[in-house]
């Protein structure tokens, strides 16, 4: 008589048996992602800015025209089918123009958010961190920069290191640097209210007690978990600066020509008579901003709906 034995086979935690996979902890930024994913906002907002940023990258894809090359004969000759857009006063194609400005504009609303995410976030840090006497200095000085109206102070600082004929890209410099010299105390603020939250967590105090220094603790620790808000309020202001550029070449502080912009296209259109008699000169740049800056609030709007567990 034969006995058959049936071998129980135990599992200590932390092991799998051959063919079975474990559950897989998810961070907070695969949770944000699987919620923009089913965001139909975030995906209109994608497509605008892939639209947009291809302009911007590659401008000869899209108007393979010289934009500076223009014809006095076609001076504000209507939309047809060989100029869609038409032609401004200068007789310049108004397409070849409104897609070659996009860089301009984009350039300097990039440059101006990742200036005043690296200053803000820096300054919010420290304020946040340290605490003490560091944290009251840093915090008076954000207030200072803060009480300053950023379109009034861009005005001053642009007015007061106006030089003409200086390079292009030296000219964009100096709006970015404008710009981002004022815009910085909201992310300070931002991210020294996010530190607070965040460095009393166990995990951090932990990692304190482990004899983690203030280096690891910042940059393993906190910055990652902190940087959710900035980021969302970054992406939100990037279409506020590319706005607040297009004000300053309107105002002709910002850009000048030869440089080609949506500023100053809307700064050209806004003579005496031009609205009335040649609107399309008004009406194609001021869109393209108009989309450009929307895309940027909707694409903001979505990640803080994803990051944020409250409005999901």
């Amino acid at each position: 008589m034969t006995e058959n034995v049936n071998q129980l086979t135990v599992e200590t935690p932390g092991t799998e048996s051959p063919g079975t996979e474990g559950p897989r902890s998810r961070s907070l930024w695969d949770d944000a992602w699987r919620a923009m994913r089913r965001n139909p906002i975030f995906w209109i907002a994608i497509v605008l800015l892939v639209v947009m940023g291809s302009m911007a990258v590659v401008p000869n894809l899209w108007a393979p025209k010289d934009p500076l090359i223009c014809d006095l004969t076609h001076a504000r000759e209507l939309p047809s089918r060989t100029a869609i857009f038409g032609y401004d006063q200068q007789g310049c194609d108004l397409w070849t123009r409104t897609v070659h400005g996009a860089r301009s504009s984009i350039l300097v609303g990039v440059l101006t958010t990742l200036g005043t995410m690296l200053l803000g976030s820096l300054v919010g840090i420290l304020a946040g961190f340290f605490g003490g006497w560091l944290d009251a200095v840093l915090s008076r000085l954000a207030d200072v920069f803060f009480a300053i109206p950023l379109l009034l102070g861009g005005i001053i600082i642009l007015y007061t290191f106006s030089a003409p004929g200086q390079p292009y890209f030296v000219v964009i410099l100096k709006v970015v640097f404008a710009i981002a010299i004022l815009g910085w105390p909201t992310i300070a603020r931002l991210m020294r209210s996010s530190v607070l939250q965040v460095k009393s967590n166990d995990y951090v105090q932990a990692a304190r007690a482990l004899g983690a220094g203030p280096g690891r603790l910042i940059s393993s620790h906190i910055l990652p978990n902190a940087m959710a808000p900035v980021i969302v309020v970054s992406t939100i202001n990037l279409g506020a600066y590319i706005a607040l550029e297009a004000t300053l070449s309107f105002l002709g502080i910002g850009l000048q020509a030869p440089a080609i912009s949506w500023g100053l296209a809307i700064s050209e259109a806004s003579g005496l008579g031009l609205i009335r008699s040649v609107p399309h000169m008004l009406l194609f740049p001021s869109l393209f901003l108009s989309l450009t800056v929307l895309s940027f609030i909707l694409l903001g709007e979505a990640v803080r709906d994803a990051l944020d567990p409250k409005l999901r």
